[in-house]
Formats: C-alpha cells, sequence, structure tokens
C-alpha cells in the first residue's frame, strides 16, 4: 500500500491558498479550526433537527467547509500534527455520519443511510486500529472525493427539503452514490 504523503499538496490548496488561507490569522492553526467544527456540528444537528433550514443548511456548508480549510491551513503553512491528521477526518466522518442520520434516512432511505453510516464507521474503526499500531495514515485523493461528494449530496437534499426543489432529490441520490463509489475504493486503499 502506497503512503500518501501529508505534507503533499491537493489540487484545492492552491486555490485555497490565493483566497481563503491570507484572511486567517497567523494565530489560527488547523487543530483549532478542527475543534471548532467538533464544537459547531451539535449546531449544525439541532437547526436541521428543528427544520431551521434557513440557519442549518448555510451552517452545514460552512461547518463541511472548515475541512478544506484545515487542511489546506495545514499543508500551506508547514503544520502538519498527527493529532489533525487522525481527528480532522474523524470530524468529517461524525459531521456527516450525523447529518445522514438526521436527514437522508428521514428523506430518502434507511438503508441508504445506513450504508453510508457504515462505511464511514469502518473507515473510522481501520483508522483507528491503524494508529493503535502507530501509523497514521492521511487522506488520499478518493477519500477527499468521497468527502467532497457527500457534502455536496447532502447540500442537494438540503436544498430540496428547504426551497421545495424536488428535483435535486434525484441529484442528491446520484451523488451520494457517487460517493459510496468512492468510499469503497478508499477503504481499499487504506489497507483494510
Amino acid at each position: 500500500m502506497n503512503q500518501r504523503d501529508p505534507a503533499k499538496m491537493f489540487p484545492h490548496d492552491y486555490l485555497m491558498r490565493y483566497t481563503i488561507v491570507p484572511l486567517v490569522p497567523r494565530f489560527i492553526t488547523p487543530n483549532m479550526v478542527t475543534l471548532l467544527r467538533f464544537f459547531c456540528i451539535p449546531f449544525v444537528l439541532y437547526f436541521l433537527a428543528i427544520e431551521n433550514y434557513d440557519v442549518g443548511v448555510p451552517f452545514f456548508l460552512i461547518v463541511a467547509l472548515t475541512d478544506a480549510l484545515d487542511g489546506s491551513l495545514a499543508r500551506i503553512r508547514k503544520q502538519i500534527t498527527e493529532w489533525g491528521t487522525f481527528y480532522d477526518p474523524l470530524a468529517d466522518k461524525i459531521l456527516i455520519s450525523s447529518v445522514v442520520l438526521l436527514v437522508v434516512v428521514k428523506h430518502v432511505n434507511l438503508v441508504f443511510g445506513l450504508i453510508i453510516i457504515f462505511l464511514e464507521l469502518l473507515i473510522i474503526v481501520g483508522g483507528y486500529f491503524r494508529k493503535l499500531n502507530g501509523k497514521i495514515t492521511s487522506a488520499n485523493i478518493f477519500g477527499k472525493t468521497k468527502m467532497f461528494l457527500q457534502v455536496v449530496g447532502v447540500v442537494f437534499l438540503l436544498i430540496a427539503i428547504w426551497a421545495g426543489y424536488d428535483l435535486f432529490i434525484p441529484v442528491s441520490i446520484g451523488t451520494l452514490s457517487l460517493a459510496i463509489v468512492f468510499a469503497v475504493i478508499s477503504l481499499f486503499t487504506y489497507g483494510l
């Protein structure tokens, strides 16, 4: 299995380097952004659970985008830590899995939502066992693509629910289905 260099830049890092990252004060570390995501997850879930989509949908999108921010900050500013390499993806999986449980299971299909959550749990458990064996595996392009597709799929579903655009529901299901394919591929590339 090829081990990805955690300092190697992803394509979105080049865009972030010249747009968002310069706006982030130097004292804010990538790990602080990850902690912020952990802190915000219950609030995202609260607003979605009470069906306050005017707040919940934009808040979910902002919190999900902190995933790209903390990783780009770490790579661009050379602040990669073992803690961040493990907990950043954990925060993502908790965010996505909980929103899938709250929204996808209710509005799409129980089995479909459980498949997404099961694959996320497999990735978490695999990462935990790799960590116990002294191996921290950083995200690869398949994992990044999976997360991007999950966020896009959930956003399409939330917009469909929020604004009543039923056309977005099949787009959401198709996007989340593609995310499932990338989740399976990433499981194999991480050596599970």
